[in-house]
């Protein structure tokens, strides 16, 4: 577990700096999970996983089509905790003043950047392959994004910025749905992942928690 996030905190002095224009100082201080009693907020730039509040599952994707739908890069949710296709990078919406190591306030509209093959968490008004509800795929790359890929943060609670283990929902903007999942499960090409849809009603259902992952520190302001 050590050397995977050792991993990550070198992806994120390699790559990320360039897309934010931070200075290296700043990612090569990433660091991995809280210390006990600490909250630690989610910035622009960490690396995450997203828990499924109800089944523990973790949103995750691979370089695997739906069969059906859109023909995009299929979003599961994955029952095993080390798994690097569920890591995603929390990026903010195109053309704001946005930076690396800013903290993330309720309602805010965010991107999330799957790790491994750089595409967007994604819907549209495809039917998911399983419930029929709204598909969530992933789409595009490091030059190629839209509306499709905008989600917006709600935090459950008191809570004004998005912090680690917090219960979080994401809505996406375009279509209204909420990001969800469900003990609905692949028997095929996924087998054993359960299936992850956009739903318009609220439910216990799109609930989600930042559980592991590199969390860049919060940049002070001067």
């Amino acid at each position: 577990m050590a050397l995977g996030f050792f991993g990550l905190a070198l992806f994120l002095f390699l790559t990320l700096d360039s897309d934010f224009g931070a200075s290296p100082s700043a990612s090569a201080s990433a660091s991995a999970a809280s210390s006990e009693g600490v909250e630690v907020q989610i910035t622009y730039g960490s690396v995450i996983k997203l828990m499924h509040e109800k089944t523990k599952f973790r949103l995750h994707s691979h370089d695997v089509p739906y069969g059906s739908g859109s023909g995009q890069q299929s979003v599961t949710g994955f029952p095993n905790v080390d798994d690097s296709n569920s890591y995603w990078i929390v990026r903010p919406e195109p053309g704001t003043s946005a930076k690396q190591g800013d903290t993330i306030k309720s309602g805010t509209i965010i991107r999330l950047q799957h790790m491994r093959t750089r595409k967007w968490l994604h819907s549209h008004l495809h039917a998911s392959p399983i419930s029929g509800n709204l598909e969530v795929s992933c789409f595009g790359g490091e030059t190629e994004s839209d509306t499709g890929d905008y989600w917006r943060l709600f935090i459950e609670g008191s809570g004004k910025t998005w912090k680690q283990d917090q219960r979080v929902r994401l809505q996406h903007v375009d279509t209204g749905g909420y990001l969800h999942s469900h003990d609905k499960k692949y028997s095929r090409i996924a087998g054993g992942q359960q299936e992850v849809c956009g739903v318009r009603e609220k439910r216990a259902d799109n609930v989600w928690l930042a559980a592991e992952g590199v969390y860049l520190p919060v940049t002070e302001t001067k």
